[in-house]
Order: C-alpha cells, then sequence, then structure tokens
C-alpha cells in the first residue's frame, strides 16, 4: 500500500507557486495593451481590457495578487456597473462599492498560486462578466456559486445586531 505523502503527487505540482514574472510575462503575450507593475516576486497588480464574448461590452478589469493574501480581481469600469431591476447589490461579489468578484470558493481550493491567471482568474472573470451581463437583462443570477454575505449584508446585520443588543440591555437594566 502507498504512504498517504505519495498517493496525490500531482497535488505537490499544481500547489508549487508559479513565479510573478512568469504571471507578468504570460498576462502581457496575452494582453499586449496591460499594464503590469510587479514588486518583486512579493506583488502583482495587473489592470486590462476584455470583452467577454462578441456581444458583450467592453471592461477594464484589475487583478492584485499580494503573497500571503492571494489574488483579487475587480472591475473598474464601468463603474459603477449597473443593477438588474428593483436589485440593489451585484450578485455573486465580495463588495459592490468595490466592485470585487467573487469567482472560486476558497475554502475548496478551486484556485493556488500555481495556476496561470491567464487560465483561471481572467477567464473566470470573463465568464462572471457574462453571468453579470444575463443577470442585468432577467434579474436571474445563473453563475452558480455559494452564497456568502457581501459587506452591506454584514453591515446591514451586524447594525442590527447591535440595536439588538442596546434594547435588550435596556431591557435587562429595568427589569
Amino acid at each position: 500500500m502507498v504512504g498517504p505523502q505519495f498517493r496525490n503527487i500531482n497535488h505537490l505540482a499544481r500547489m508549487s507557486r508559479q513565479s510573478l514574472l512568469i504571471q507578468a510575462g504570460t498576462l502581457k503575450s496575452y494582453f499586449p495593451e496591460s499594464q503590469i507593475e510587479r514588486k518583486g516576486e512579493k506583488e502583482l497588480t495587473w489592470v486590462g481590457i476584455v470583452t467577454p464574448s462578441p456581444l458583450s461590452a467592453t471592461y477594464t478589469l484589475k487583478l492584485h495578487y499580494r503573497y500571503n493574501e492571494g489574488a483579487k480581481v475587480y472591475v473598474l469600469d464601468p463603474k459603477p456597473l449597473q443593477l438588474a431591476d428593483r436589485k440593489t447589490v451585484l450578485p455573486h461579489v465580495y463588495s459592490t462599492p468595490e466592485q470585487h468578484l467573487c469567482l472560486y470558493y476558497p475554502v475548496d481550493k478551486e484556485w493556488n498560486t500555481g495556476m496561470l491567471y491567464v487560465r483561471t482568474l481572467i477567464p473566470w472573470a470573463c465568464e462572471w462578466l457574462c453571468h453579470y451581463e444575463l443577470w442585468v437583462c432577467t434579474g436571474i443570477w445563473h453563475g452558480g456559486g455559494i452564497d456568502h454575505e457581501t459587506e452591506v449584508e454584514k453591515q446591514t446585520a451586524s447594525s442590527k445586531s447591535d440595536g439588538n443588543e442596546i434594547v435588550a440591555d435596556k431591557k435587562n437594566k429595568f427589569n
């Protein structure tokens, strides 16, 4: 029987971190007009223009990677993104005001630093944008994913619980 350390040797290869020099070069080869700022092997910022499909609008994306913090993808333009009728926040984002996209579920390790941005995060952002365009028209998110609270929802829940604690404290004082 093979020991647990040898069961999935490919897992180790997938987890090795891609050099940011390789990431920057690959991004520049796919998006020659893009802007890239790299700080050694610690941080990389890419800003580029994408058109997710032949029928799509054009979007400016920002990908920001910082060592030990992971990669984040934002829509810089247009800002703000249009909302679907009767909706107050964007679907499947970490922050509507920042337009910080939710592209993968970190707990399931769907993305890691051994993967090229041009084969994962950028195409995933384009797919998110296609689903976003359908959502604007229909009001229904077809992009799947895990439901999670946005910053607005967290703040609303926090202010409600703070208010409940104040009311509870007042009741306890007078009882």
